[in-house]
């Protein structure tokens, strides 16, 4: 081993998991690590400290080991500040430069560690402002402007990683980024209700990602009704969804089926379209409820409650809906800005919407995922959130669950 660095972790290392996977890291990723320093916390809620040296055969691996460290919350033991390049031009960052997680993040600059405004996963840190009072934001790359100073190497960073609450209480202590496979018990659907109360009494923010198969089974009026209440604050959703919502108003089916009687009506297949030429023809989904055309369900109550939604196209939407916003860089834009306002996000049986939001919050964002599919479930938990909990369930049992446990008990 030809070149080294040390670095230092503190906290709640120990029983985190922290100090082990990070030895692992150093192992799988081919290097050496010898504990200089290690104080543990003798007490419940003492931190404990390691100093170690990283060992590996060249820069090139040496740097790779550190930066996978660094994400893990190790920080490197330098005094220096962190490295800005400019960038070269607009879209362009500088070679090596920093790419974020979703964690908390500081970066040291003159001396000074300021923290990240709006963690992301894989953005680029800019240091802007004046002199006497710089800032540190993250930005998709493609927002990156020529000139922007940008943070490379991992120098004069610290990552923290949120940890497990000690005493297992607190909101979504009952699961702890887990998995629950089992119909929603009516536990859980308290602990969420509760949570939900807490985000608005707080005057938090809680957003709804939904997918289609909340209208097909059934959980659509709940939902409706969890926005008129106030305890959905916006929704994230694509096109799909609103076209089967609406579909559902003005035809009583979703993709031609009905709901309630689950038969297909003759020619009901063409009701999507039919739907969707309504909305067009007068002008758009706030336009409908204004002309009396649609009258209830989700979108109509986010309209006639002025909750914001943001409706992200894809190539294979129909229509689309005048609403749905088809440029994919300004959907990302408008999806980021919903999610950097949330407090708690529901993600409803949708896999790729979540995906997209998931992308955008930090973690420490508390997240509930609810899908028929453990695929889905397991995929979105994986994303990174340190407060996720999965359900494995159908969306049509549990959001009126939900909507009994919140509305019966006022």
């Amino acid at each position: 081993m030809t070149v080294a660095r040390t670095v230092e972790l503190e906290g709640h290392i120990i029983d985190s998991g922290t100090m082990g996977t990070s030895f692992g890291i150093v192992m799988d990723m081919g290097g050496e690590f010898e504990v200089e320093e290690f104080e543990v916390g003798r007490r419940k809620h003492d931190e404990s400290y390691c100093r170690m040296r990283v060992m590996a055969e060249n820069e090139a691996d040496l740097k790779a080991i550190l930066h996978e460290l660094n994400q893990n919350g190790a920080t490197v033991a330098d005094p220096r500040d962190a490295t800005l390049e400019a960038a070269p031009a607009d879209g362009v960052v500088p070679p090596g430069f920093y790419s974020t997680t979703n964690h908390p993040t500081y970066v040291r600059v003159d001396g000074e560690w300021l923290a990240v405004e709006d963690p992301e996963m894989d953005c680029a840190l800019v240091v802007e402002g004046p002199a006497d009072d710089p800032r540190v934001r993250t930005v998709v790359l493609n927002a990156v402007e020529e000139g922007d100073l940008v943070v490379t190497g991992d120098t004069g960073i610290r990552v923290e990683p949120p940890e497990r609450p000690r005493d297992g209480g607190g909101s979504f202590g009952f699961m702890q980024g887990g998995i629950s496979s089992e119909r929603p018990s009516e536990s859980l659907i308290e602990e969420i209700a509760d949570e939900m109360r807490s985000v608005r009494e707080d005057g938090g923010n809680v957003l709804a990602v939904c997918g289609p198969a909340i209208v097909h089974s059934g959980g659509r009026d709940a939902l409706a009704e969890l926005v008129r209440e106030g305890y959905v604050d916006g929704i994230s959703a694509g096109n799909g969804f609103a076209v089967h919502d609406l579909e559902r108003d003005l035809y009583g089916t979703s993709l031609g089926v009905d709901t309630e009687s689950l038969e297909h009506p003759r020619e009901g297949h063409k009701h999507h379209i039919y739907t969707i030429s309504e909305i067009v023809r007068a002008g758009g989904i706030e336009e409908a409820v204004a002309e009396g055309i649609v009258d209830e369900g989700v979108m109509y109550e986010c309209v006639d409650n002025d909750v914001p939604f943001v409706l992200a196209g894809s190539i294979r939407d129909d229509g689309p809906l005048p609403d749905t916003i088809t440029d994919a860089i300004e959907a990302q834009n408008a999806i980021r800005e919903q999610a950097h306002e949330a407090d708690l996000v529901l993600m409803l049986s949708t896999l790729l919407h979540s995906v997209a939001v998931g992308n955008c919050l930090p973690s420490t964002t508390k997240t509930v995922c609810v899908d028929i599919n453990p695929a889905t479930v397991t995929q979105l938990i994986d994303r990174g959130s340190a407060q996720a909990i999965g359900m494995v369930t159908d969306i049509g049992a549990f959001i009126p669950m939900l909507r009994d446990e919140l509305l019966e008990s006022e």
